[in-house]
């Protein structure tokens, strides 16, 4: 077994760790207890994991057998990886989407992704808290936080950096490494978000390109699921797992000439040379001055690196009031749909039923009310209704037509960059990808104009149209590569705080 392997752990890349596994200067039952062990040293005050998986040593000690037997089935065989609880397990793990009506709920079968991970030799390890049904539950609540697991703490910081959401547990376990990557999900923003602030790297990919059967719903045209680990390689050695076709979803089938089954061939470190980038100033209006030197401090990289900065871009439908019908409605045809196949001991089966239970456990369900979920279940559901249909041609319009393609074909450039998760309601609406990637990090105690420090971890995101990951990969890469801000945070034995 390597020498010191609790401080090998740190910052280890799926590489990296399946190099040692291959020569056998470690297993898999050994990796997956190390994690464990950093999960129970260090979660307590961050509270990034809401459950772990009971038999995470026993698959382990199988996929090390099989290892033994008849050789790797590839570079996730043996590696451990945290799921955010959306996304259902046909396991002795629960999934809730963070809510107490549904602690007890077993999942009938794997999500479409979870499968996958399976097949490619993962370890699932546990489930990662979220707010509470992908902040659909109520405007007021907090980030990371669920009726279930609580709230969840940025590692950088503990109650003084904010964590992000929804997809915070899976951000701030990678960030703490507690496993190898995570899988996230992402409505609008709950990937990149987390993943800026959490100094990781996260993809939301095009809607269609990685399936949704399994995945606790919000909105049927906004949803995936995407990626969330400490280096772009890493993300992109997992999106090339996720991806491809579904024949229950729909989406995916559509997308499925565009599927790369190994996306670690876009990284290229000259990939920014004589790329037009560029720059909505809209979405720097009301920045602080450390965020603003962060971002300046990004569009200089990029100059560095070869890449050609079209600054000032407008964005037509920039700043308007999104249909939020929508989702609304989208909620509520997808949430009664999904509920309606649980189990019969499961206390809920419909959204009115769940609305019903918070309200009789109301001092633990409701500490920021339902408003988002009396909001859905007042709409009809029915995807057919003129309200939704106008609603979502005005949304797709905006973000397409006068959005992100307007953007790249008036300026005629070929990605849009942005500051952390600014932006990502058009790619959302749009149902275009993003990825984040560690951007810079402020640590001179500013505070900003609306009385928080402004310390911590930015994230700068590259936007593009439909199906250009291969060019955002190879762009974040670039930078990634060039500016290595990434660094773990500074974390002590749970005991010892």
């Amino acid at each position: 077994m390597i020498e010191a392997p609790r401080q090998w752990i740190v910052e280890a890349e799926i590489d990296t760790l399946q190099d040692a596994l291959e020569r056998g200067d470690i297993t898999s039952v050994q990796l997956v207890l190390l994690y464990l062990e950093r999960i129970r040293n260090y979660d307590g005050p961050i509270n990034s994991m809401l459950e772990l998986n009971p038999d995470a040593i026993e698959i382990a000690q199988a996929l090390d057998e099989e290892r033994q037997r008849i050789g790797s089935r590839g570079r996730l065989h043996g590696i451990p990886i945290v799921l955010k609880d959306n996304i259902d397990t046909q396991d002795r793990m629960h999934t809730s989407a963070g809510s107490i009506a549904l602690a007890q709920s077993i999942a009938p079968a794997d999500a479409f992704v979870a499968a996958r991970l399976r097949e490619a030799g993962a370890i699932l390890l546990g489930k990662t808290n979220m707010t509470e049904w992908a902040n659909g539950m109520a405007e007021t609540m907090w980030a990371g936080y669920s009726s279930r697991g609580g709230l969840v703490l940025n590692p950088y910081g503990p109650g003084n950096v904010f964590v992000g959401g929804s997809s915070s547990g899976s951000a701030a376990a990678v960030a703490a490494n507690f496993a190898a990557g995570a899988i996230g999900t992402e409505t609008s923003g709950s990937i990149v978000n987390p993943s800026g602030y959490n100094f990781v790297v996260g993809i939301k990919p095009t809607v269609g390109l990685v399936s949704r059967t399994g995945l606790i719903p919000l909105s049927l045209t906004q949803d995936t699921a995407g990626p969330i680990a400490r280096t772009v390689k890493d993300a992109a050695i997992l999106l090339g797992v996720l991806a491809g076709p579904d024949e229950q979803d729909e989406a995916t089938m559509r997308g499925s000439e565009h599927v790369h089954r190994d996306y670690t061939q876009f990284l290229n470190k000259d990939a920014m040379q004589g790329v037009r980038i560029g720059v909505p100033r809209y979405y720097c209006e009301g920045l602080d001055e450390a965020p603003l030197e962060i971002l300046g401090s990004a569009i200089d990289v990029v100059r560095s690196l070869g890449g050609i900065i079209v600054d000032d871009v407008d964005i037509p439908c920039a700043g308007i009031e999104w249909d939020r019908s929508v989702v609304r409605y989208e909620f509520k045809r997808g949430l009664d749909d999904y509920l309606a196949k649980l189990n019969p001991n499961v206390p809920v089966h419909s959204l009115a039923e769940l609305i019903a239970f918070n309200e009789q456990h109301a001092e633990q369900a409701l500490k920021y009310g339902q408003k988002g979920l009396t909001r859905s279940a007042d709409t009809t559901g029915v995807l057919t209704d003129e309200i939704y249909v106008n609603g979502l041609r005005f949304n797709r319009q905006m973000s397409r037509e006068q959005g992100i393609d307007y953007a790249l074909q008036e300026y005629g450039v070929d990605a849009l960059l942005f500051l952390g998760h600014n932006g990502s309601e058009i790619a959302a609406r749009a149902g275009y990808p993003l990825i984040t990637v560690p951007g810079g990090y402020s640590n001179d105690g500013r505070v900003s104009k609306a009385g928080y420090i402004t310390d911590g971890p930015y994230g700068i995101t590259f936007a593009g149209t439909a199906f250009s990951e291969p060019l955002l990969i190879g762009l974040a890469y670039s930078f990634e590569q060039a500016t290595q801000y990434r660094f773990p945070p500074a974390m002590m034995p749970q005991e010892t705080q």
